[in-house]
């Protein structure tokens, strides 16, 4: 081998110098200063954890109200609906009360636009002529 000279003697002492140095910044880190850091790492994630379930329940809070305007919208609308046609109900009822005449021709038109169906008519008792009569013009063929 040759000899080393000086130089190199020296550059290969500096760097296992610096070797060990670095081993024991290495070990130093990892038995003082990784606990610490472990536990502020996991106090960083619980603060994490608790913003992100605070915005969680911000954003549920907001669609719940949404959702409570939305049915309040609906429940006014459907009530503006029923007295429109509460109102149209009383003004149809009152304009047909005493035209008995006007109904009855309502009544006929309505026979001469429909075919071949059969009307039930009510008798003084409110029960139904029965089709009967057809029944017994088959049966005595």
């Amino acid at each position: 081998m040759d000899e080393m000279t000086d130089e190199t003697w020296s550059f290969i002492k500096s760097a296992i110098v610096i070797f060990v140095a670095l081993l024991i910044i290495i070990w130093s880190y990892m038995s003082f200063a990784s606990p610490y850091l472990h536990v502020w790492q996991q106090s960083k994630l619980g603060e994490a954890e608790l913003a992100r379930a605070d915005s969680n329940r911000q954003i549920a809070t907001c669609e719940a109200l949404a959702k409570k305007e939305s049915a309040k919208a609906l429940a006014d609308a459907e009530v503006i609906r029923a007295e429109g046609v509460a109102k149209a109900n009383k003004i149809i009822g009152e304009s047909l009360t005493g035209n008995e005449g006007y109904l009855r021709y309502l009544w006929i038109q309505g026979l001469q636009t429909s075919q071949m169906q059969i009307v039930y008519v009510p008798t003084e008792a409110n029960l139904p002529i029965l089709e009967s009569s057809r029944l017994r013009s088959s049966t005595s063929n």
